[in-house]
């Protein structure tokens, strides 16, 4: 937590993919500022993990391990913020799927289509279910994961560069739609990190020269802020020290 007040005291979030890399960095670092979390994902071993974390630094979440791309159990969650909290205030849309780099034409079905549902749809279908909560809430903000792949369209990044492409899109159209409401939204561009998805991607690169998930959740703690008026914008992280 920084110095002085918590900086997310008494906000109520919302974090896919936190089971692990940047969603469990958010997850942890928003419970750190004040905010009650929702991480959200599969895995509920890591989950487990990311509650004893955040329990043993003094922080409040709720586990809830489902699939992102399962939009009736979004709908559910809605209605359980609404009874609970009655608003949403911050939602970070950070869940992606990179199922490898191949040329186009090589590309299996299957993958294109998993990897646009969990990284474009599942977006769309989470602002679907909490669109009416985050107006509820005094300053209701929304976080996507932008990527450089999708702006520079790589070669061989197929469905993963175009469904990050769509993604800012989607960020951008639903920032017209909430101009004049006290919504913001916008993406974080994280850079490279050092995460899973990264070595994946990236086989030989030493991980030992990226900065950790950790270095990056300050940018989404500053979206995140009730102050903060950035809006339809693409965020380039800064990487700040160890904590």
């Amino acid at each position: 937590m920084s110095g002085g007040a918590p900086r997310l005291a008494g906000r109520v979030a919302v974090v896919t993919g936190a089971s692990r890399g940047i969603g469990a960095a958010v997850a942890e670092r928003f419970a750190a500022e004040g905010a009650h979390v929702y991480a959200l994902a599969r895995d509920r071993d890591a989950l487990d993990s990311l509650a004893a974390r955040i329990g043993a630094a003094g922080g409040a979440a709720t586990m809830v391990p489902l699939d992102v791309t399962d939009g009736p159990a979004l709908d559910r969650l809605g209605g359980v913020l609404a009874e609970r909290h009655g608003r949403l205030d911050i939602l970070v849309g950070n869940a992606a799927l990179l199922t490898g780099l191949a040329p186009l034409g090589h590309v299996r079905p299957h993958d294109w289509e998993r990897t646009v549902d969990v990284n474009l749809t599942a977006n769309w279908r989470l602002l679907r279910s909490f669109d009416s909560l985050l107006r509820q809430s005094d300053a209701g903000r929304v976080v996507f994961v932008a990527s450089g792949a999708g702006r520079r369209a790589p070669a061989y990044w197929g469905a993963y560069a175009v469904s990050k492409a769509a993604l800012e899109s989607l960020a951008r159209v639903y920032a017209a739609e909430t101009r004049k409401t006290r919504v913001r939204v916008n993406l974080v561009d994280p850079g490279a990190v050092r995460t899973a998805m990264r070595a994946r991607a990236m086989p030989g690169e030493d991980p030992g020269t990226l900065p950790p998930p950790a270095a990056v959740a300050g940018a989404f703690v500053a979206l995140a802020e009730p102050a903060c008026e950035r809006h339809g914008e693409v965020v380039r992280a800064e990487i700040e020290a160890p904590r």
